[in-house]
């Protein structure tokens, strides 16, 4: 295990921005190979091909295309974190509904780049330890988020707000990522709606606690 993990890490680390260039070039070159030929047929030579650079030089920094797999999940997660980011630095919204609409809209978008790039990233990263953690780290930031934000609004009436809230974010980030992923496409603006309207409903009125509920 750790040494199947020490296989999938860059090889190096860029230090001056040339070097940093080329990495980006590379991960680039590599979105676009997935998206096109899919997981299998999406070497490290058509990846270096793409890039316009040597094969030699590609191992330089990433080992395998596993390796360049990963750090595309990677660069997903922190540009869908940074987006959520300035959104809640932002002024928020007066109403509950538009609040939750904020953050669908978010997610939709940091998910449109490329459907196809989405599925490779699902069905086939590896799930190395950094990658566990950081998607781990994120979700932990925006439950934490989302719970002092429910607790801070009258109009929420549900009871237990930390289980609200990590539903709140699972059901945002998982939906927008399966639906928009998918092979069959949807109706970005009927799926917006419903899931907001879905959400809002669901923290304004509450939830009747089952008959057959554990006391």
């Amino acid at each position: 295990m750790t040494s199947g993990h020490r296989g999938l890490q860059p090889r190096k680390q860029p230090r001056q921005a040339r070097a940093e260039l080329t990495r980006q070039r590379i991960l680039t070159a590599a979105a676009h190979v997935f998206a096109e030929h899919g997981y299998a047929a999406g070497t490290t030579n058509r990846i270096a091909e793409r890039a316009r650079i040597s094969i030699g030089s590609l191992y330089q920094y990433y080992p395998n295309k596993d390796a360049i797999l990963v750090e595309l999940v990677i660069r997903h997660l922190d540009e869908g974190a940074s987006a959520v980011a300035r959104s809640q630095d932002g002024e928020l919204p007066d109403s509950l509904e538009e609040i939750i609409r904020m953050f669908v809209r978010a997610a939709i978008d940091n998910h449109l780049d490329d459907p196809q790039l989405l599925r490779v990233m699902a069905e086939h990263a590896p799930l190395v330890p950094e990658l566990l953690q950081r998607i781990s780290r994120h979700e932990q930031e925006r439950v934490a988020y989302t719970r002092e934000l429910l607790e801070r609004r009258p109009e929420v009436k549900v009871g237990d707000t930390e289980t609200a809230a990590r539903l709140v974010v699972s059901t945002i980030e998982l939906l927008a990522h399966k639906l928009i992923a998918a092979p069959d496409s949807i109706d970005l603006h009927r799926f917006e709606n419903e899931l907001v309207a879905m959400l809002t409903r669901y923290l304004t009125h509450g939830a009747e606690p089952s008959d057959n509920a554990q006391p």
